[in-house]
């Protein structure tokens, strides 16, 4: 056990958590040939079960299966508590954010954030300018990255807030824990997360066009051959709602429409699962075949809603980051519970020339990169490799942010070796509606590379199952 990270199980002395006092009594008890078996067992069902993610640009094959640890993350009740009201905080005040500029600009108008940081950010839709959505929400799903650090304290690592994914892994790890170890679940008292469908689709119900007592929701997927398609299916069949795909829908005076065996059905709520550009290609990108024409439209009009809206991607760019806690001053007047990991913005001829100083010792990301690409992990990083990533911020360096590289906390996980020590994430999914909610829990990313802090699943990551103790 390396004392220089957090470990979740053991404290800086090599004693046990008390959260953790009831598994390790059965983890002990537990032969490693057992645990051997029920991780097969489980990637026979995963499989079966088609819960695997498309990797672009992989020769080996586009589908793969993300690697499912047995021992779960465990979180006492208490530090849930903290941690929940802290990103009901940062969610809000990042919905009254994207509320505010597309229509006041109060924040801007008042100092606080750069107006061309906003209004020049590419995520930035001046469309959205002026339309008014129900109950003045943007992000309606947000899956808000936390991690632990140092003596233990949680950081926000990143909020995202276009189309999150991981959910379904989520709901996945736990209905595979409860099947593999059902006599753990009889000795702890776990937190429920399965009812999250039903959440969500309540959430959506609740943010339907004004006048609409009945509405009818979709998700908006690519189609088969994106990524998460496994999610989008999973969420639809869970909240039995349509699985659609561009060409299902169409825009007849502005509003849309589900074409069925029954004929045209009017759809009110749209999950969507495509990206902003892609949505409308009368608005957006012309060459688009995966959106809708006409739906920008019928969504200014008011006759459909969209989860996540159209630019709610501006305020989850990592160049905006930076000034969430000034939101949270200005829109709430509260002081943030969620701490941002420290940033500098390369922008700033000063933060420049300091990550330029010391790149060797920090991570670097693109301000709109995602998935754990268009990034340099400092000290994992060859000479030749700083130096190239060295050039490409000099060429564009308010593309980039730098942050310290992080002691991410660690948690024991079974690998090939047994049972070691790997660095790991959370992310935890709010719900914002008529009010804000979430199950308590999240997906568990874990580094299963030893030493690796990169715990997305396309650089190799994996996951766990969530245990927020009732108790």
């Amino acid at each position: 056990m390396n004392a220089d990270f957090y470990n979740e199980m053991y404290d800086a002395d090599g004693n046990l958590r008390a959260h953790y006092e009831g598994f390790a009594d059965w983890l002990a008890a537990t032969s490693p040939e057992r645990l051997a078996s029920k991780r097969a067992e489980a990637d026979t069902a995963f499989h079966r079960l088609g819960i695997t993610f498309a990797v672009y640009g992989e020769k080996s094959g586009t589908e793969r299966l993300i690697p499912f640890d047995i021992i779960p993350r465990i979180i006492p009740a208490t530090e849930w508590t903290a941690l929940q009201a802290g990103l009901w905080q940062r969610v809000k005040a990042l919905n009254a954010f994207l509320h505010d500029i597309y229509h006041d600009q109060e924040i801007l108008a008042a100092g606080h954030i750069p107006a061309e940081q906003v209004l020049n950010n590419a995520q930035f839709r001046r469309e959205m300018i002026g339309v008014d959505l129900p109950a003045g929400i943007y992000a309606h799903i947000a899956g808000v990255d936390i991690v632990r650090a140092g003596a233990g304290e949680s950081y926000v690592l990143e909020d995202n807030l276009r189309v999150p994914s991981g959910v379904s892994y989520m709901l996945e790890d736990r209905k595979m824990m409860m099947r593999l170890f059902p006599e753990l679940f009889s000795r702890h008292m776990i937190a429920p997360v399965q009812h999250y469908p039903d959440m969500l689709l309540e959430n959506l119900r609740t943010v339907a066009p004004r006048g609409v007592s009945d509405p009818t929701v979709v998700v908006l997927t690519p189609g088969a051959y994106n990524s998460a398609y496994f999610e989008h299916s999973f969420l639809a069949q869970q909240m039995g709602v349509e699985l659609v795909e561009g060409r299902d829908l169409f825009v007849k005076e502005q509003a849309v429409f589900m074409r069925t065996t029954q004929g045209p059905q009017r759809v009110d709520v749209i999950y969507r699962r495509i990206d902003d550009d892609f949505l409308d290609p009368l608005a957006f990108n012309k060459e688009s075949m995966l959106g809708v024409p006409g739906l920008l439209g019928a969504y200014q009009a008011g006759n459909v809603n969209l989860a996540n809206a159209i630019g709610a991607g501006v305020a989850d760019d990592k160049s905006i980051y930076p000034y969430v806690p000034e939101m949270i001053r200005f829109y709430l007047g509260e002081e943030p519970t969620l701490h941002n990991v420290p940033t500098w913005m390369l922008r700033k001829p000063d933060d420049l020339k300091y990550v330029l100083a010391h790149l060797p010792e920090l991570v670097v990301k693109e301000v709109h990169g995602a998935g754990g690409y268009g990034m340099l992990v400092g000290p994992a990083s060859t000479k030749a490799e700083i130096e190239d990533f060295r050039a490409r911020i000099l060429a564009a360096p308010e593309k980039y942010i730098a942050q310290p590289t992080l002691a991410l906390s660690n948690c024991p996980t079974f690998v090939e070796s047994g049972v070691a020590p790997r660095h790991l994430d959370l992310r935890p999914f709010v719900l914002s509606g008529k009010s804000v909610g979430m199950v308590p829990g999240g997906l568990t990313r874990v580094a299963l590379r030893e030493g690796s802090l990169v715990v997305n699943s396309s650089q190799g990551g994996g996951t766990k199952d969530t245990w927020v103790l009732e108790n």
